[in-house]
């Protein structure tokens, strides 16, 4: 993290919440950053398609950005049971997650569709938050770098700018096991997605854009992590389903 960027905390609630629970967390939370005053970091949360506007009322006036967990490539049309990025702009959502690792391997999402899809929310005026990240077997292969770097190149638009685009790291063996990579490990393929970034979009908006750490992130290494010169705040699925563990992430920054 440099003064320069300002922290991200973005919480990914994935298949998770009915209205009741949905409603009491975002409460929760937007009462813990009301109650701060000026932070230093911005808060980002990601509820379920089906508690979006639910989420969106409970948030509102708090300074909490609310976000989506996916979107269509197509602005309207033939393609049921998809969102488009329009709509999710409609509901009040400010940012879109695109190529979630989840994603990728559980529905096949290439490079090239991840790619259409962050063109989507861009052109719909969203921000978007980009996923990328290797396997467990791409990483015991030595690959952590390739796949990488092969995922900027493929996923993320010639024009993406700071203002407007996120990278998330992921490694996918690391998310939700509890396992992280050392902090040497993370600053490395931090460092090199930023450089790769730079021959992508410019060294200038490479050197200003937010580049995440989503794997395991918890109040008790946030800090640690967070602290590390490339690593700009989390991508947080299972702390930020407790208002407390992400407040603490928060709180770190």
């Amino acid at each position: 993290m440099t003064a320069s960027r300002r922290p991200l905390i973005a919480g990914n609630w994935k298949m998770n919440g009915l209205s009741a629970d949905g409603v009491a967390l975002a409460t929760a939370i937007a009462d813990k950053l009301k109650g701060a005053g000026d932070v230093s970091f911005e808060m980002l949360v990601c509820p379920p398609f089906t508690l979006i506007s639910r989420v969106a009322d409970a948030i509102s006036g708090s300074g909490i950005k609310l976000g989506a967990q996916d979107c269509h490539t197509a602005e309207k049309g033939a393609h049921t049971a998809d969102i488009s990025a329009a709509m999710l702009k409609d509901l009040g959502c400010d940012y879109v997650i695109v190529g979630h690792s989840e994603r990728r391997t559980d529905h096949g999402e290439t490079n090239e569709l991840v790619h259409a899809k962050a063109e989507a929310a861009l052109s719909a005026g969203l921000d978007v938050v980009i996923c990328i990240g290797e396997t467990e077997a791409e990483r015991d292969a030595g690959k952590t770098l390739d796949v990488n770097g092969a995922q900027i190149a493929g996923s993320v638009p010639g024009h993406a700018k700071a203002a407007n685009t996120v990278i998330a790291y992921e490694p996918v063996w690391a998310i939700g096991t509890g396992r992280t990579p050392t902090n040497d490990e993370v600053q490395e393929v931090h460092a090199y997605i930023r450089a790769e970034l730079a021959k992508k979009v410019g060294e200038s908006e490479a050197g200003a854009m937010r580049i995440l750490y989503g794997g395991s992130m918890k109040p008790t290494n946030a800090t640690d992590l967070i602290a590390l010169a490339d690593v700009d705040g989390g991508l947080i699925g299972g702390a930020s389903l407790q208002a407390d563990d992400f407040w603490g992430i928060g709180e770190s920054c």
